[in-house]
């Protein structure tokens, strides 16, 4: 009953009144974003799949700048990430126009991260599984390790949170996710300023 109705409802009341409440703030770091990018945009869209693969686009801060090369090719993310953008990446405060999308249904609160479409021909049946719930904000993955582990860990962890999908699990992850914010744990992969791609091995 959790899995299929409460949670649905939990997430529009929670979002909602996150949204209503910390609005002023999002604009806040939109301006500051705004400027750092050096005209790059605050936000950032992309199309990821959700709950039986459907297709939505997810809104993030956007916290790196659209910087090229001599060749007109973007330069690695390392080198574009701004200041500010770094600031709001480690405190995970670019996941926070994501409530948006869980207000709209796309996302859920809890769930496995929204990863690129893709990715979606490199699963094997297991790692489809991870799509028989919406996507969240924050997730199983992401409390143990996050950018941290490897893609073959996350799935592993996305899976079992869907067998595992209940009002105390999603309990644990909120108060597991807060103490990661907090100590801004595993924001980076061990070899690059975000998660290497994936690429069906790895």
């Amino acid at each position: 009953m959790y899995k299929h109705f409460f949670k649905r409802l939990l997430d529009i009341i929670i979002s909602g009144i996150a949204l209503l409440c910390i609005g002023w703030f999002l604009m806040l770091v939109a301006i500051f974003l705004h400027f750092a990018n050096k005209g790059a945009g605050a936000f950032f869209f992309q199309e990821r799949p959700g709950k039986d693969e459907k297709i939505f686009r997810v809104i993030k801060f956007k916290t790196m700048t659209d910087e090229r090369d001599a060749e007109g090719k973007l330069l690695p993310d390392a080198q574009r990430l701004t200041k500010v953008g770094r600031f709001v990446r480690s405190t995970s405060v670019d996941e926070l126009p994501q409530l948006i999308n869980v207000f709209k249904g796309d996302m859920s609160l809890i769930g496995p991260r929204p990863l690129l479409v893709q990715y979606l021909s490199l699963y094997n049946a297991e790692q489809h599984r991870r799509h028989e719930v919406r996507p969240g904000i924050s997730g199983w993955a992401q409390c143990h390790g996050r950018n941290a582990i490897s893609w073959k860990e996350k799935f592993e962890l996305d899976v079992w949170y869907v067998d595992h999908c209940t009002l105390l699990t999603d309990i644990k992850v909120i108060f597991i996710t807060i103490k990661n914010v907090l100590m801004r744990k595993d924001i980076n992969s061990g070899t690059a300023a975000t998660m290497e791609a994936f690429d069906g091995n790895n």
